[in-house]
């Protein structure tokens, strides 16, 4: 435990020097009041543009008061609800008349700031007829000239129109007709970085200056957004609006400028128009908080202390339950400590996220969901990297069986050999095999079950007879499956016998098996004994390679870390039972399709211990086919699915039959293929969102839909790749066939947990092995990953090429959909390598 703490403590320590030196409190150039000019004000709130009542907007001019001499306004409807609301105030305001193509609507508009005009005479400053209508291509420029001249008939206030700085330079023509020139300059649209802003104004304004000297100048807007997408180089942030704004108030009273900053209050509504920026260009919030002052030190994020305590109490919190009751040493502790600190940090900035952005109802969805999806995908990227640290830095397994042990005594073993259609020549091996082992005190039951065809049965059986009177054939029709068929050959076993062994047909065995690994029932205590599956056909194509990798990192990885907690999964080739233990909890269970595995867990919850030795005793026959290969996959997940529907009550925290290193694995084990389940998910909903982000521009909740893909990828891939050559031995090439093979079952897998949860009683379908089929070529077991695969590569060049203004979060984004395209591409390959080895052997 003292590695723990002390792990924890130095995690903590740098989690703590990551939020201090992160910029939460800075300096920047203060302004020479805590007032400006003007700002914009648009009487609406919320996401669907609704109008404010006449209270609130009091209640806003309130606010407003203190920091601006006066308002702008883009309507001559906005203007009229603000001025009736506030009668009896004296803020002055700027009038906007808002035109468009809709000539009705602007005759409505000039009437009634015509209006206006006669009822707040006193109110009003300036009347700014139209807001970039030339910019938007609204009106001719004929048509916007008419519409000032006309209003210039009706009013003495000084008229302008509101343009940006390159729509003034090209248009003339239109100095004639305003009384003074209202420009926008925004350095964030025209991807300016924020060190240039000054410079960039400045550059700007003397431009239009020197075009119109005898004009005044108005700066209608000015300023910078504090959150969303970077415009090229130019970075929305609450720091870099503070600097914009507090260097421009400055710049401005030396130069005795006009200004108006765009604005008053963010406003949630303009994400449909503006994207994910438009929100965020006010000096207050939505809730009508100050974003920070015009003078003193400046708060960048007033969250950041609670969020540091809550990182470092969860990333212990995790260090603690992954790593209590471990065998560990510091190097360890500590190296996953700091995975866990990070990944405690990535879960509660996806907390915080909706505090600090606005959420419509699609980006509500997308965070929650993808939230959900988090939690499964950080306990796998953290079982990962522990297990990662453990086989590398960690101490070295303990729980090492002794394979040196003298045979005392020689309990009688009983051989199942169950076979449904198996291939006569590949049984044969087994059964001749099975003929050499070196131990005194066996049978061999061949268990034939469900099948007519003599074609398979006919040659054995005389086999048999031939190999002696240790060999029993048995020709039955069960029911049951492969657990069905084990357990009527429990009524024939030999009365003496103590342990039951069972391999696959297709297992060629080494005779010191038996002599080896019976010792180890020397101790009551143990009921399962478990070699691993090997393969003696991996060399016979290159898709077989990539698929005998791929069990081999299960076998020399993953299973020698579950037995140093009693907890390995318990397979039904390879394998010796106690069979006085196994009639105690039930015998084969016909109720799963991994009859296997669920009679270990039921031994594990009657308090028996197992024993696993990566020692190679065994050698079958690799799936024919790459489908054969998604078959067998997709039988596992199904299975593990059934077992976690019967056996979860033991895994409450309550339960006590099993203990709680056991539990951990077998949860573990589980959220494994959950997490594969559910990477086709979030596949999907990130296709959704593509379009959405092309065509509408509105932002994604970044951290949920991508970090943990991307962080899970590279623990995956450091995972593969250190530890297939720490443990399996592995050459690069083996590993990355092996990669690709794992990677290539992720739909199948998808579909083996959907229906573990939907459908019940699934049939067992063997895999089809040893008798050289492959499928034709005009076969396509990969239509479904084929098509998503195209899918996501389209979508991921898509965001790459329409993404103009070079936004970083859609370049991760795109990243995010590149490595979800991997999975699919690696069935691809696999069917590819298929291809190709069947070509070969043609040849």
């Amino acid at each position: 435990m003292r590695y723990i703490i002390s792990s924890i403590i130095i995690a903590g320590l740098i989690q703590v020097f990551f939020w201090i030196t992160h910029n939460n409190l800075v300096s920047l150039i203060e302004s020479p009041s805590n007032r400006v000019e003007s700002l914009s004000y648009t009487p609406y709130y919320g996401y669907d543009k609704k109008t404010l009542s006449h209270k609130q907007i009091e209640r806003d001019l309130d606010v407003l008061a203190p920091i601006t001499r006066k308002i702008r306004t883009y309507s001559s409807i906005e203007a009229e609800l603000i001025l009736d609301a506030t009668a009896h105030k004296i803020l002055p305001m700027d009038l906007g008349i808002w035109l468009s193509g809709d000539y009705k609507q602007n005759d409505l508009e000039l009437q009634r700031a015509l209006m206006l005009l006669k009822k707040y005479p006193d109110r009003i400053e300036n009347v700014i007829v139209g807001n970039e209508v030339l910019l938007r291509s609204d009106l001719k420029e004929a048509e916007l000239y008419a519409y000032i001249d006309y209003l210039k008939e009706f009013t003495d206030k000084p008229i302008s129109t509101a343009e940006t700085w390159d729509i003034w330079e090209k248009n003339k023509d239109l100095i004639k007709h305003v009384d003074f020139i209202t420009v926008h300059i925004l350095p964030y649209w025209d991807k300016i970085t924020i060190k240039q802003f000054n410079s960039y104004v400045l550059d700007k304004y003397n431009a239009i200056h020197n075009l119109y000297p005898d004009k005044k100048i108005f700066i209608g807007e000015i300023g910078w957004p504090s959150n969303g997408y970077n415009n090229v180089n130019s970075v929305p942030n609450l720091k870099n609006q503070a600097t914009a704004i507090r260097e421009f108030i400055n710049l401005a009273k030396n130069n005795s400028w006009s200004y108006n900053i765009i604005e008053a209050f963010d406003q949630p509504w303009k994400g449909a128009l503006e994207g994910n920026v438009g929100q965020y260009w006010g000096i207050f919030d939505a809730n009508r908080d100050l974003k920070f002052n015009l003078i003193g030190d400046i708060e960048l994020n007033q969250f950041w202390f609670y969020q540091m305590i809550a990182s470092i109490i969860i990333g212990a919190l995790l260090t603690i339950f992954s790593l209590r009751n471990r065998k560990l040493n510091f190097n360890h502790a500590l190296a996953y400590s700091i995975v866990a600190q990070g990944m405690a940090f990535g879960l509660v900035m996806d907390f915080t996220y909706p505090f600090t952005n606005y959420m419509n109802l699609g980006v509500w969805g997308m965070w929650t969901i993808g939230t959900l999806l988090m939690f499964p995908l950080v306990i796998m990227t953290l079982a990962k990297a522990n297990e990662l640290f453990k086989s590398s830095i960690g101490t070295p397994p303990t729980r090492v069986p002794s394979l040196n042990q003298k045979l005392e005594t020689a309990p009688f073993v009983s051989i199942h050999v169950p076979a449904y259609k198996e291939q006569p020549t590949a049984l044969a091996q087994t059964l001749q095999a099975l003929s050499k082992l070196e131990y005194p005190n066996y049978e061999v039951l061949v268990i034939i079950n469900n099948t007519p065809e003599e074609f398979y049965w006919k040659p054995i059986e005389k086999l048999c007879v031939e190999l002696g009177e240790k060999f029993i054939f048995m020709n039955i029709t069960c029911t049951g499956f492969k657990a069905g068929a084990l357990n009527r050959a429990l009524e024939q076993t030999n009365k003496e016998a103590e342990i039951v062994a069972v391999i696959d047909a297709d297992y060629v065995v080494e005779p010191t098996w038996l002599l080896d690994l019976v010792p180890l029932f020397d101790d009551p205590k143990v009921a399962i004994v478990q070699a691993p599956q090997d393969h003696r056909d991996g060399d016979e194509s290159i898709i077989k390679t990539a698929m005998n990798a791929e069990y081999a990192g299960f076998f020399d990885i993953g299973m020698v870390e579950r037995n140093e907690e009693n907890a390995i999964v318990v397979h039904g080739t390879m394998v010796m039972v106690r069979l006085s233990s196994m009639m105690e909890v039930g015998g084969w269970g016909t109720d799963t399709i991994v009859e296997d595995s669920e009679l270990g867990l039921r031994l594990f919850e009657a308090g028996y211990i197992a024993h696993y030795t990566n020692k190679r005793y065994g050698y079958g026959l690799l799936p024919d086919t790459f489908e054969a290969f998604k078959t067998q996959r997709h039988r596992w997940a199904y299975g593990a699915i059934q077992i976690l529907k019967k056996h979860y009550r033991e895994f409450k925290p309550s339960a006590k039959k099993l203990t709680p290193n056991q539990k951990k694995k077998f949860i573990t084990g589980w959220i494994f293929w959950l997490s594969d389940a559910i990477g086709p998910v979030m596949t999907i909903m990130n296709l959704i969102w593509v379009p959405v982000i092309i065509f509408v521009g509105v932002t994604i909740p970044t951290i949920p839909l991508t970090v943990p893909i991307i962080t899970a990828f590279l623990v995956n891939i450091l995972h593969t790749f250190i530890l297939y050559r720490i443990r399996v031995k592995a050459s690069i090439l083996e590993t990355f066939l092996s990669s690709i093979a794992s990677m290539s079952l992720q739909l199948i897998i998808f579909k083996a947990v959907w229906d573990g949860f939907v459908k019940d009683g699934l049939p067992f379908k063997r895999t089809d092995k040893g008798g050289g089929k492959a499928k034709k070529k005009s076969d396509n077991p990969i239509k479904y990953e084929t098509t998503l695969c195209l899918l996501l590569l389209i979508s991921f060049f898509a965001l790459i090429f329409t993404n103009n203004t070079r936004i970083v979060e859609i370049y991760v984004f795109a990243a995010t959909i590149f490595i979800q395209s991997i999975p699919y591409l690696s069935a691809v390959i696999m069917r590819f390598l298929e291809l190709y080895s069947i070509k070969k052997q043609e040849i």
